[in-house]
């Protein structure tokens, strides 16, 4: 556990240099909490800032996993993993240290973001619904960046993995319950949202907002979240034998 922590600790000291990283982060689910979150004419909320507002955060760990995985892409590029996998500590660490920092740095995001939503009058001052929802945002978040290293080590070179996250980062937000409910979508717009596991993550915190615990519901991205780490694991020895 200590290797990993030092591993994560690298990658904090190396973001936290990145101050223009660090900002741009933050632009787009900014623009989407104030732009859309409050300018929006919707018919069918009379709070659509609370409806929006679970998109926005899983938006943001979205895109904190997407881009994470380019941080062992170039790793893997400029020799840096080599070196660490010189080191006497077990390799999985490497791998571990870089999904916690990814999920770590998603979950700061989303603080700043949850921030910003509470001020612009959103309802998200009970501290259990706090708790709940960072617990859902960061089993989301080990999903997700689990997914991306694997996409990275799979992959030869950078511009391929920024094809690769082009490609899917739209589709998945747009295709998920993020800004309308089920019944408001097409029918199969609605099948392709119940399908997407940017949804499940959505629809969790919603019902927390309601009071309701959505055990299933976390249950299955636990599951997945384990699922797709140990996928990570395998073809991450096999990528460094």
């Amino acid at each position: 556990m200590r290797e990993t922590l030092y591993y994560m600790e690298r990658d904090f000291r190396r973001w936290s240099r990145g101050k223009v990283n660090v900002i741009s982060a933050l632009i787009l689910p900014a623009a989407w909490l104030i732009f859309v979150g409050l300018a929006l004419p919707i018919r069918f909320t009379d709070n659509y800032l609370d409806f929006i507002t679970p998109g926005i955060l899983v938006l943001t760990m979205l895109g904190a996993s997407l881009q994470g995985g380019a941080l062992l892409m170039f790793d893997k590029i400029l020799g840096f993993l080599q070196k660490f996998l010189a080191m006497p500590a077990p390799r999985e660490t490497i791998l571990f240290g870089k999904i916690l920092f990814i999920t770590c740095r998603g979950l700061i995001q989303t603080t700043i973001i949850l921030i910003m939503a509470i001020f612009l009058g959103a309802h998200y001052l009970n501290p259990l619904l706090l708790l709940q929802t960072y617990i859902v945002l960061f089993i989301f978040g080990v999903l997700l960046s689990s997914v991306m290293t694997t996409v990275a080590l799979s992959l030869e070179d950078h511009d391929s993995y920024a094809a690769f996250n082009s490609m899917i980062a739209m589709p998945l937000f747009f295709t998920s319950s993020a800004l309308m409910p089920y019944d408001q979508m097409p029918a199969w717009l609605a099948t392709i949202a119940h399908l997407n596991p940017v949804s499940y993550a959505i629809d969790a915190i919603r019902a927390m907002q309601e009071g309701i615990f959505p055990a299933t519901t976390i249950l299955g991205l636990l599951i997945g979240a384990t699922c797709v780490l140990s996928v990570s694991v395998v073809v991450f020895r096999r990528a460094t034998l």
